[in-house]
C-alpha cells in the first residue's frame, strides 16, 4: 500500500489544492451586493430604500445591509465621521446587526477534514484496488502451470499439418539452444486460422502440454473495457506475467475482437481498441531472442487483421486448421468415441462419410447427441439409429413428429422429396441417394439427403449444372404430378439456393461464355463491423442484364432437364411418393433395391 500511497501523493496535493482554490474561492450565490457611494447611501435612508444594516464590530467603516427589494448593497462609510447616522437607523426602525468577524481558524479546520476525508477514502480504494476489487489494469487471464496443462498432441486429431507446423514450437521450447547454435529464430507469434470449431484452442493448449512450459490464456474481447487505458494496460501485465513464467506460451483467442484494421474503429485513432492493438505491437516488439515466450493466436477472421500484426516479427508464421476430410474425420470420431460404448453395427467411416464439411466440434456434438439418445431409450449402448439421427439432429434439426400436417400438404411434400431424388438418381454427376424423409425438422418439411462419394475440394461445370438440376427437381415434380396451379411454396429454400449456385457460376466462377472469363461485382463491407455489408457493382447496366440473362438461361436448363427426367419416370415418381407416404423415411437400400426392380 506504501508504493501506492507514495505513487500517487502527486495526485493527493493537487486533489487538495483544488479543493483549497475552490473553498476560498466560493462566492455566496445570487447577485453581486450593490456598490454604493456614502451619499448614495445617505439618500437611500432619507427615501426609506435601507431595511437592514450589518456593521462589523472590528470596523465601523464597512457597512453592508440590505435594501428594500431585498438587494444587498455595501459602502464604504465612516460612521464615526457621521455620528447622527445611528440616531437616524433607529428613529426609522432599521434593523441593525453587529457581525463579528469570520474566524480563519474554523475554516481551516473545515477544510483539512474534507481532505482528510478525500485522503481515507482514497487509501480505502487503494487497499480494495490492491485485493482485486478495482483490478482494472491487471490481465483476466487464465494460468495453467506445467502439471495443470494434461492436453497433448495425440488429444488432437484431424489437422496434421498443423500439429506438424506446431511441433517446431514445442522443440524450440524444450531446446532453444538447438536452434540459436544455427541462427535461427523461433516465430515470436503463431496465428492460428480457420472456421470455428476447428479445435484452435485445442491445439494452442496440446503445444504448452507437450512443451511442459506454464500456458497463459485470454480472450480478444476481455482486454477491452469501458474504461480508456484499461485493454492497455492489461496487455502490459499479461506480458509481464508470462515474461516472469518463460519459457511460457501466451494464447489470444478470438484476437480479432482487438486486431481488426486501425482506422476502421468508430473512435478514430483514439479507440480504446486502437491502443490495445499498439501495446501488443509494443510487447512483441520488446521480446528479444532471449525471451522464450511464444505468442499463439486464433482467429475464423484473419481477412479483417491489421496487416501490422501479420508482418515478420511478430505473428510470422499463419498455420491454417480448416475442417478436416475424411481421414481426419475419422481419427476425431475415434478421439471423442474412447469412453463411449458403441454397437458393433457402428461404423465409424461410414459416419465419417455422412459428415462432410463438419468440424470437430461439429463432429464431437454428433457423438454426443448419440449417447443421450441412446440414455434416453435405455439402452447401454450407442447404435446405428442413435447415430443417424443425431446427424440428422445436427444438420436440419430434432424430429418434430408432432406436429399435425394435413394429408394434402403430406402428398405435395411426398412427392417434392422423390423429385429430388429422383432427378439426382438419374443424374450421374450428382451425389448419391442416402435418405428420403418427409418427417419435419426444424423448419422444413422433408429432406433429401445426398451422399458424396469423397471429398471434394474443387467442382465442375457440369457438376454445378447437376446440383442446379437436383435443387429444382422438387419444384419440377410438383408442376408436373400435380399441376402448375398446386405448386407450393415448399421450394422457396431450393429456389433461393439455386439462384445463389447459378449467379455464383456467372459473376465469380467465370462460367459464362457471352461474359467471358472474369469476376463481376467488388464486394465491401467495414471492417469494424467484421462482415461484408453489400456488393459494389464495378460493371455497366448492359452488363447487369446480361449477367441476369445468363443466370435465367442456367436456371432455365436446369429445370428443363429436371422436368423431363420427371416426365419419363412418372409411374415410378408417384409409386415410389406413394411408398414414401406409408413408411415417411426411406434408406439408401430401400431407395437402390426400388430403382433396380422398376429398371428390369
Amino acid at each position: 500500500m506504501r508504493k501506492i500511497i507514495s505513487g500517487g501523493w502527486i495526485y493527493l496535493l493537487i486533489i487538495a489544492l483544488i479543493i483549497i482554490g475552490a473553498h476560498f474561492g466560493m462566492k455566496p450565490k445570487g447577485p453581486e451586493p450593490l456598490w454604493l457611494e456614502p451619499w448614495q447611501f445617505d439618500q437611500l435612508l432619507e427615501e426609506n430604500q435601507i431595511v437592514e444594516v450589518s456593521i462589523l464590530k472590528e470596523s465601523k467603516v464597512i457597512v453592508e445591509g440590505k435594501l428594500s427589494g431585498e438587494r444587498a448593497f455595501r459602502t464604504y462609510y465612516d460612521l464615526e465621521l457621521n455620528p447622527e447616522c445611528f440616531p437616524k437607523l433607529k428613529k426609522k426602525e432599521i434593523k441593525i446587526l453587529f457581525k463579528e468577524k469570520e474566524s480563519g481558524w474554523r475554516a481551516l479546520i473545515g477544510l483539512l477534514l474534507s481532505i482528510a476525508l478525500i485522503f481515507g477514502f482514497l487509501i480505502f480504494l487503494s487497499r480494495y484496488y490492491r485485493q482485486g476489487g478495482f483490478d482494472w489494469g491487471r490481465s483476466r487471464a487464465k494460468f495453467w502451470t506445467q502439471e495443470m496443462v494434461k492436453t497433448r498432441f495425440l488429444d488432437v486429431a484431424g489437422c496434421e499439418e498443423a500439429k506438424q507446423e506446431l511441433q517446431e514450437v514445442v522443440e524450440f521450447l524444450k531446446n532453444p539452444a538447438k536452434f540459436r547454435a544455427l541462427g535461427a529464430k523461433i516465430p515470436k507469434g503463431v496465428l492460428l486460422a480457420g472456421p470455428p470449431g476447428t479445435g484452435k484452442t485445442l491445439l494452442a493448449r496440446a503445444v504448452a502440454g507437450e512443451a511442459g512450459v506454464p500456458f497463459f490464456s485470454m480472450s480478444g474481447a476481455e482486454f477491452v473495457e469501458m474504461f480508456v487505458g484499461v485493454g492497455a494496460a492489461r496487455v502490459r501485465d499479461l506480458f509481464n506475467r508470462a515474461k516472469s513464467q518463460a519459457p511460457s506460451i501466451v494464447f489470444i483467442d478470438e484476437i480479432d475482437a482487438v486486431g481488426r484494421h486501425r482506422g476502421a474503429g468508430l473512435g478514430g485513432g483514439h479507440d480504446e481498441r486502437e491502443q490495445t492493438l499498439n501495446q501488443i505491437f509494443i510487447e512483441m516488439d520488446g521480446f528479444d531472442e532471449r525471451t522464450n515466450v511464444i505468442v499463439i493466436s486464433a482467429t475464423n477472421r484473419p481477412d479483417i487483421l491489421d496487416p501490422a500484426l501479420l508482418r515478420p516479427g511478430r505473428f510470422d508464421r499463419q498455420v491454417i486448421v480448416d475442417v478436416p476430410d475424411i481421414k481426419g474425420r475419422l481419427a476425431i470420431l475415434k478421439v471423442h468415441a474412447k469412453e463411449k460404448p458403441l454397437s458393433k453395427e457402428v461404423d465409424l467411416e461410414t459416419v465419417a462419410k455422412l459428415t462432410p464439411g463438419f468440424s470437430g466440434a461439429d463432429l464431437a456434438n454428433i457423438l454426443n447427441e448419440a449417447a443421450i439418445l441412446a440414455a434416453r431409450k435405455d439402452k447401454s449402448e450407442i447404435g446405428r439409429e442413435e447415430m443417424e439421427e443425431a446427424i440428422d439432429r445436427v444438420i436440419a434439426g430434432p424430429e418434430r413428429k408432432s406436429r399435425v400436417i394435413p394429408q394434402k400438404e403430406k402428398e405435395i411434400c411426398a412427392i417434392h422429396e422423390i423429385g429430388h431424388a429422383l432427378v439426382a438418381h438419374f443424374t450421374p454427376q450428382a451425389d448419391k441417394l442416402h435418405r428420403v424423409s418427409i418427417i419435419p425438422r426444424g423448419m422444413a418439411g422433408g429432406y433429401t439427403k445426398l451422399l458424396p462419394e469423397e471429398d471434394r475440394f474443387l467442382k465442375t461445370k457440369t457438376q454445378l449444372k447437376a446440383e442446379l438440376c437436383v435443387l429444382l427437381g422438387g419444384r419440377a415434380a410438383e408442376e408436373q404430378i400435380l399441376g402448375e396451379d398446386e405448386i407450393s411454396t415448399g421450394a422457396a429454400n431450393d429456389l433461393e439456393r439455386a439462384t445463389k449456385l447459378a449467379r455464383k457460376m456467372v459473376i465469380e466462377y467465370g462460367m459464362s461464355e457471352k461474359l467471358g472469363h472474369r469476376t463481376y461485382g467488388k464486394k465491401e463491407g467495414l471492417v469494424f463491423l467484421g462482415k461484408e455489408l453489400k456488393e459494389e457493382r464495378d460493371y455497366s447496366e448492359e452488363v447487369a442484364q446480361l449477367i441476369d440473362q445468363e443466370v435465367g438461361n442456367l436456371i432455365r436448363e436446369a429445370f428443363e432437364k429436371a422436368v423431363d427426367l420427371i416426365n419419363r419416370n412418372k409411374d415410378r415418381l408417384k409409386e415410389l411418393a406413394f411408398h414414401l407416404l406409408q413408411k415417411e423415411t426411406l434408406e439408401k437400400e430401400e431407395l437402390e433395391k426400388f430403382f433396380k426392380e422398376d429398371l428390369n
